[in-house]
């Protein structure tokens, strides 16, 4: 799996390789600046790409910018951001960059191997892999009035753990349900969020985006 990094911090920069090449995935390239950001994309066009939101020289919000705008070159482009802080109107953001894997963690959450690899591997498969401490922040806002407020609190609540990635069998785990009670409650979700029948893979993205550009 082709893998392109933009992280100014060489320590991060260089340990994120070293942890990527030694799980058989190939980094393709490193950058360290946000103006870099975008050719580097669009000539390598990588199955994912694991983005520091602050990136030279603004130090603000020049990575997201840039990797949503060589989305709009290279449509689909599956992005993993990497942030020090949850701020939602990145989250916002990432989710208008176009279709495609989404991923918005901590970097504290780079600590933990395994889940860092996963959300890595979800999100090049065209997947959402969102931290829980993002999920519950925009849990906190209201939708009365958006779609997504026509969902009971069980299923707000499964929607929130679909955003972080999790399958049905980890959803019911969490809960303590069966999976066939997440099933059912997928289901009324889709119905409520007038999703029409297809791949249920597809449905649990479209889903998600719907979820959290309503936040």
């Amino acid at each position: 799996m082709r893998v392109l990094i933009a992280e100014d911090h060489a320590l991060l920069r260089d340990g994120l390789i070293r942890l990527l090449e030694a799980h058989d995935f190939e980094v393709v390239e490193a950058v360290d600046n946000g103006p870099r950001l975008v050719p580097a994309l669009v000539e390598h066009r990588p199955d994912v790409a694991v983005v520091d939101v602050r990136l030279p020289p603004t130090f603000t919000d020049e990575g997201l910018r840039a990797a949503i705008e060589a989305r709009s070159q290279v449509p689909g482009l599956p992005i993993l951001v990497l942030s020090q802080y949850v701020e939602q109107l990145y989250a916002r953001e990432l989710l208008t960059g176009g279709g495609g894997g989404v991923g918005y963690l901590l970097k504290d959450r780079v600590s933990n191997v395994a889940d860092f690899l996963d959300a890595v591997r979800r999100v090049a498969a065209g997947g959402t892999a969102m931290d829980p401490d993002v999920i519950g922040q925009l849990l906190a806002r209201n939708t009365r009035d958006e779609p997504i407020g026509r969902l009971t609190p069980r299923e707000s609540e499964v929607l929130g753990l679909m955003a972080e990635g999790r399958s049905n069998a980890a959803i019911a785990a969490a809960l303590f349900v069966t999976e066939k009670a997440v099933s059912k409650h997928t289901n009324n979700i889709f119905s409520k969020l007038d999703l029409p029948p297809s791949e249920d893979d597809n449905r649990r993205v479209i889903a998600v985006l719907t979820y959290l550009s309503s936040r």
